[in-house]
């Protein structure tokens, strides 16, 4: 029996990262590079004389620095733009968010900072659900909570059978062709001990005894001092696509929610399938308090022990934001994004990323971000990486370069992409966000080392990201849909 039910849970093995180039490996910007090097150099040769060299030397040699030297994981050109926008913002004030207190927002806007603030809120009548319009995206975006059991309790087959429902989720989401993304967070929150004193107020022995008296302290000191999880998915639409469905439905807000309205419905379809408890559609109060518990963690178990408290849109921002190099501070909270860069390269089982979600005593959000992509969208992206690793493999053979394993490893992840495409499953470009919060930068680094640590057991790899930190926290933190 035992036997079985271990052959019901199969391995599964994540795509690599490609880090093939346009040509011999080169990106775009190290092809650019080293193309002004190799200009300079000409130019000097053909003029003649010493002083052209003298200056062509340095420029060349620059140029070979920035394409061929790596810090972090990248080459220096591609640290070149992330610097500039780091010393535009620096030299603008523009790292720095405060609240204006006296001049509130315009009805209808999100208090967040930096580029979020553009983002406007429907609440759609027939719902009830709050619905985040960006105008520059082009996306409309709802939001669910999700209830589900201990993934890693489950017995080997019913994690093989969730597994297979989650995957029907997610192949819903490729079909329609107007999903411009889905994010899952689950987010660990500390507890205000709000569902155990219920508890212990319907069924506890309430008569004045010395074990109630004792039950009584022990439930007042213990509830707050635990956590909690809760997971959310966030559904986004692209208006450009759905533009025909929103213009049948009527156009502007209306026809839009109606196309989003559509959507949601079979997401939740899909998700009580897959043995998941969607709960009712987020409404404005909802999302408020998940925007200022994100932003300002130590109000949050307040906010749920008061209900009504914080349940504004128009004040759910935070009051001031200060973004670092390497993390970014908002209110009562320091907090540091990491992206998971590599996950794993052999066969792993689906509960490999149990040492990340069950690290205690950290405050975190964990998020995967997915965008779909069209079946004609992924068959050209398909045939142009073949074509171009073809291509780079004919012109390693005439130069006597020889391939190695990456390469072929890469190449063989094409394939097998090719042959599930074929066979009609479809095709999501994944992303995985950690968010870290911690009263103090101390305990923040900290918890940044345990998670890493913790990331290595899962088989999987990550980086900070360095010069992105308030961008990466509201695409990690908050539930929008967001891209860092």
């Amino acid at each position: 029996m035992t036997d079985m039910s271990e052959a019901a849970l199969r391995p599964v093995k994540f795509s690599r990262l490609s880090r093939r180039g346009v040509l011999l490996g080169l990106s775009v910007p190290q092809l650019a590079t080293v193309g002004v090097g190799a200009v300079v150099l000409v130019v000097a040769l053909y003029a003649g004389g010493s002083a052209p060299l003298l200056i062509a030397v340095p420029v060349v040699g620059a140029c070979v620095v920035l394409a061929f030297v790596g810090i972090g994981g990248r080459k220096l050109v591609e640290w070149t733009p992330i610097v500039a926008v780091w010393l535009w913002h620096a030299t603008g004030g523009q790292l720095l968010f405060r609240r204006q207190v006296v001049r509130p927002r315009p009805a209808g806007t999100l208090a967040l900072p930096g580029d979020a603030a553009r983002l406007r809120e429907w609440v759609d009548p027939g719902t009830g659900a709050v619905m985040v319009h960006d105008p520059h995206a082009a996306t409309l975006t709802a939001v669910v909570a999700v209830t589900h059991p201990a993934f890693i309790l489950l017995d080997p087959a019913e994690q093989h059978r969730r597994v297979l429902g989650w995957g029907r989720v997610l192949a819903t989401a490729c079909r329609s062709g107007r999903v411009a993304a889905l994010q899952v967070c689950e987010r660990t929150l500390p507890d205000s001990g709000r569902g155990l004193s219920d508890w212990w107020t319907r069924h506890g022995e309430h008569d004045g005894t010395w074990a109630s008296t004792v039950y009584d302290e022990l439930i007042g000191r213990a509830g707050p001092a635990g956590e909690r999880h809760a997971s959310t998915v966030s559904l986004s639409i692209d208006l450009k696509s759905a533009a025909r469905a929103i213009r049948a439905a009527g156009g502007g807000n209306r026809g839009a929610a109606e196309v989003l309205r559509q959507e949601m419905s079979t997401l939740t379809s899909a998700l009580r399938s897959a043995d998941l408890g969607p709960t009712d559609w987020l409404g404005p109060g909802d999302l408020a308090v998940i925007l200022r518990s994100a932003y300002d963690p130590g109000v949050a178990a307040a906010l749920e022990r008061h209900g009504d408290a914080g349940r504004d849109l128009a004040t759910a921002g935070p009051v001031a934001v200060s973004e670092e190099w390497g993390s970014v501070r908002s209110d009562s909270a320091h907090h540091c994004v990491l992206w998971i860069s590599e996950w794993p390269r052999s066969l792993v089982y689906p509960g490999f990323l149990a040492p990340v979600l069950l690290s205690s005593g950290i405050r975190r959000t964990f998020t995967l971000l997915y965008t779909p992509m069209r079946t004609d969208q992924a068959a050209r992206d398909i045939r142009r990486k073949k074509t171009e690793y073809i291509s780079d493999a004919a012109q390693r053979q005439r130069i006597g370069q020889i391939e190695d394993a990456q390469q072929h490893a890469e190449y063989t992840d094409v394939l097998a992409q090719e042959a599930d495409l074929t066979a009609g499953h479809g095709v999501l470009r994944l992303t995985g966000l950690i968010t870290l919060s911690a009263p103090d930068v101390n305990e923040l680094e900290r918890a940044v080392a345990d998670v890493e640590q913790a990331a290595i057991q899962a088989s999987c790899e990550t980086r900070r990201l360095w010069g992105q930190q308030a961008r990466a926290f509201c695409a990690a933190a908050l539930p929008l849909c967001r891209h860092v």
